[in-house]
Protein backbone atom coordinates (compact mmCIF):
# COMPACT_ATOMS: atom_id res chain seq x y z
CA UNK A 1 0.00 0.00 0.00
CA UNK A 2 2.86 2.38 0.83
CA UNK A 3 4.37 1.86 -2.61
CA UNK A 4 1.05 2.64 -4.30
CA UNK A 5 0.81 5.88 -2.29
CA UNK A 6 4.31 6.90 -3.36
CA UNK A 7 3.53 6.02 -6.99
CA UNK A 8 0.26 7.95 -6.86
CA UNK A 9 1.95 11.08 -5.58
CA UNK A 10 2.11 13.79 -8.28
CA UNK A 11 5.59 14.42 -9.67
CA UNK A 12 5.53 18.08 -8.64
CA UNK A 13 5.41 16.98 -4.97
CA UNK A 14 8.76 15.22 -5.35
CA UNK A 15 10.18 18.28 -7.10
CA UNK A 16 8.97 20.42 -4.21
CA UNK A 17 10.54 18.00 -1.73
CA UNK A 18 13.85 18.16 -3.61
CA UNK A 19 13.76 21.97 -3.56
CA UNK A 20 12.95 22.01 0.16
CA UNK A 21 15.72 19.50 0.90
CA UNK A 22 18.14 21.72 -1.02
CA UNK A 23 16.95 24.78 0.91
CA UNK A 24 17.33 22.96 4.23
CA UNK A 25 20.73 21.55 3.29
CA UNK A 26 22.03 25.04 2.46
CA UNK A 27 21.02 26.09 5.98
CA UNK A 28 23.46 23.53 7.39
CA UNK A 29 26.43 25.41 5.95
CA UNK A 30 27.82 28.76 7.13
CA UNK A 31 26.59 31.49 4.79
CA UNK A 32 26.05 35.20 4.32
CA UNK A 33 22.53 36.41 3.59
CA UNK A 34 20.63 39.68 3.49
CA UNK A 35 17.77 40.51 5.82
CA UNK A 36 15.11 39.94 3.16
CA UNK A 37 16.39 36.47 2.39
CA UNK A 38 16.66 35.62 6.10
CA UNK A 39 13.00 36.58 6.56
CA UNK A 40 11.72 35.06 3.31
CA UNK A 41 11.94 31.36 4.27
CA UNK A 42 9.95 31.64 7.53
CA UNK A 43 7.28 33.74 5.82
CA UNK A 44 7.07 31.41 2.80
CA UNK A 45 6.78 28.35 5.02
CA UNK A 46 4.11 30.06 7.11
CA UNK A 47 2.16 30.71 3.90
CA UNK A 48 2.67 27.06 2.88
CA UNK A 49 1.28 25.95 6.24
CA UNK A 50 -1.73 28.25 6.00
CA UNK A 51 -2.41 27.02 2.46
CA UNK A 52 -2.05 23.44 3.72
CA UNK A 53 -4.77 24.02 6.30
CA UNK A 54 -7.09 25.96 4.02
CA UNK A 55 -6.79 23.41 1.20
CA UNK A 56 -7.03 20.26 3.32
CA UNK A 57 -10.06 20.87 5.45
CA UNK A 58 -13.66 21.73 4.73
CA UNK A 59 -14.47 25.45 4.97
CA UNK A 60 -16.30 24.99 8.28
CA UNK A 61 -13.11 23.45 9.76
CA UNK A 62 -10.55 25.59 7.94
CA UNK A 63 -11.52 28.90 9.58
CA UNK A 64 -11.15 27.50 13.10
CA UNK A 65 -7.98 25.67 12.08
CA UNK A 66 -6.43 28.90 10.76
CA UNK A 67 -7.24 30.67 14.03
CA UNK A 68 -5.73 27.77 15.99
CA UNK A 69 -2.67 27.89 13.72
CA UNK A 70 -2.23 31.61 14.40
CA UNK A 71 -2.53 31.03 18.15
CA UNK A 72 -0.13 28.07 18.11
CA UNK A 73 2.33 30.04 15.97
CA UNK A 74 2.23 32.99 18.38
CA UNK A 75 2.60 30.73 21.43
CA UNK A 76 5.48 28.76 19.92
CA UNK A 77 7.24 31.95 18.77
CA UNK A 78 6.77 33.52 22.20
CA UNK A 79 8.05 30.44 24.00
CA UNK A 80 11.01 30.16 21.67
CA UNK A 81 11.88 33.82 22.16
CA UNK A 82 11.48 33.52 25.93
CA UNK A 83 13.83 30.54 26.00
CA UNK A 84 16.40 32.18 23.74
CA UNK A 85 16.31 35.91 23.23
CA UNK A 86 19.55 36.27 21.35
CA UNK A 87 20.63 34.70 18.07
CA UNK A 88 22.81 31.59 18.27
CA UNK A 89 26.55 31.93 18.78
CA UNK A 90 28.34 32.87 15.61
CA UNK A 91 25.52 34.97 14.13
CA UNK A 92 26.82 38.39 13.13
CA UNK A 93 25.20 41.32 11.35
CA UNK A 94 27.22 43.65 9.14
CA UNK A 95 25.23 46.91 9.15
CA UNK A 96 27.38 48.40 6.38
CA UNK A 97 26.75 45.48 3.98
CA UNK A 98 23.25 44.79 5.39
CA UNK A 99 24.10 41.08 5.61
CA UNK A 100 24.14 38.37 8.24
CA UNK A 101 26.92 35.86 8.74
CA UNK A 102 25.07 32.71 9.84
CA UNK A 103 26.62 29.51 11.13
CA UNK A 104 25.21 26.27 9.77
CA UNK A 105 22.41 24.53 11.62
CA UNK A 106 20.29 21.43 11.00
CA UNK A 107 17.26 23.02 12.75
CA UNK A 108 15.86 24.72 9.63
CA UNK A 109 16.08 21.45 7.68
CA UNK A 110 14.20 19.62 10.44
CA UNK A 111 11.50 22.31 10.53
CA UNK A 112 11.17 22.39 6.74
CA UNK A 113 10.84 18.61 6.60
CA UNK A 114 8.36 18.68 9.47
CA UNK A 115 6.11 21.09 7.59
CA UNK A 116 6.43 19.16 4.32
CA UNK A 117 5.80 15.76 5.91
CA UNK A 118 2.80 17.10 7.81
CA UNK A 119 1.31 18.45 4.57
CA UNK A 120 2.10 15.22 2.70
CA UNK A 121 0.74 12.86 5.37
CA UNK A 122 -2.42 14.92 5.81
CA UNK A 123 -2.91 14.82 2.04
CA UNK A 124 -2.47 11.05 1.97
CA UNK A 125 -4.79 10.50 4.91
CA UNK A 126 -7.47 12.72 3.40
CA UNK A 127 -7.16 10.91 0.07
CA UNK A 128 -7.70 7.60 1.88
CA UNK A 129 -10.43 8.92 4.19
CA UNK A 130 -12.06 12.05 2.69
CA UNK A 131 -14.51 12.34 5.61
CA UNK A 132 -11.58 13.47 7.79
CA UNK A 133 -11.72 16.85 6.03
CA UNK A 134 -14.73 17.54 8.27
CA UNK A 135 -13.04 16.41 11.51
CA UNK A 136 -12.58 19.46 13.73
CA UNK A 137 -10.25 17.68 16.18
CA UNK A 138 -7.89 16.62 13.38
CA UNK A 139 -7.95 20.12 11.87
CA UNK A 140 -7.03 21.66 15.22
CA UNK A 141 -4.27 19.12 15.89
CA UNK A 142 -2.71 19.72 12.47
CA UNK A 143 -3.05 23.48 12.95
CA UNK A 144 -1.21 23.23 16.27
CA UNK A 145 1.58 21.18 14.70
CA UNK A 146 2.02 23.65 11.85
CA UNK A 147 1.93 26.46 14.41
CA UNK A 148 4.78 24.97 16.43
CA UNK A 149 6.97 24.60 13.33
CA UNK A 150 6.13 28.10 12.11
CA UNK A 151 6.51 29.69 15.54
CA UNK A 152 10.04 28.36 15.94
CA UNK A 153 10.94 29.57 12.45
CA UNK A 154 9.39 33.00 13.03
CA UNK A 155 11.15 33.36 16.40
CA UNK A 156 14.44 32.76 14.61
CA UNK A 157 13.54 35.48 12.10
CA UNK A 158 12.54 37.83 14.96
CA UNK A 159 15.93 37.32 16.62
CA UNK A 160 17.68 38.15 13.35
CA UNK A 161 15.43 41.18 12.85
CA UNK A 162 16.33 42.39 16.35
CA UNK A 163 20.04 41.91 15.66
CA UNK A 164 19.71 43.86 12.40
CA UNK A 165 17.84 46.70 14.13
CA UNK A 166 20.44 46.87 16.91
CA UNK A 167 23.25 46.71 14.36
CA UNK A 168 21.72 49.43 12.21
CA UNK A 169 21.17 51.70 15.22
CA UNK A 170 24.73 51.06 16.34
CA UNK A 171 26.01 51.85 12.86
CA UNK A 172 24.01 55.11 12.83
CA UNK A 173 25.46 56.06 16.22
CA UNK A 174 28.99 55.37 15.01
CA UNK A 175 28.35 57.25 11.73
CA UNK A 176 26.96 60.25 13.60
CA UNK A 177 30.03 60.31 15.87
CA UNK A 178 32.38 60.11 12.89
CA UNK A 179 30.62 62.92 11.04
CA UNK A 180 30.01 65.14 14.07
CA UNK A 181 31.95 68.35 14.48
CA UNK A 182 34.98 68.01 16.74
CA UNK A 183 34.36 69.17 20.32
CA UNK A 184 35.39 72.77 21.12
CA UNK A 185 37.83 73.42 23.90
Amino acid sequence: MLWSIVQGTPHWVWALLAALLWLGATQMLPRRVGLRRALLAPLALAAFSAWGLASAFAPEQAAGALLAWLLATALAAGASLALRRTPPAGVRYDAQALRFALPGSPVPLVLILGIFLTKYLVGVELALQPALAHDAALALAIAALYGVFNGIFLARAARLWGLARAGSQGARTIDSRLHAAPPRS
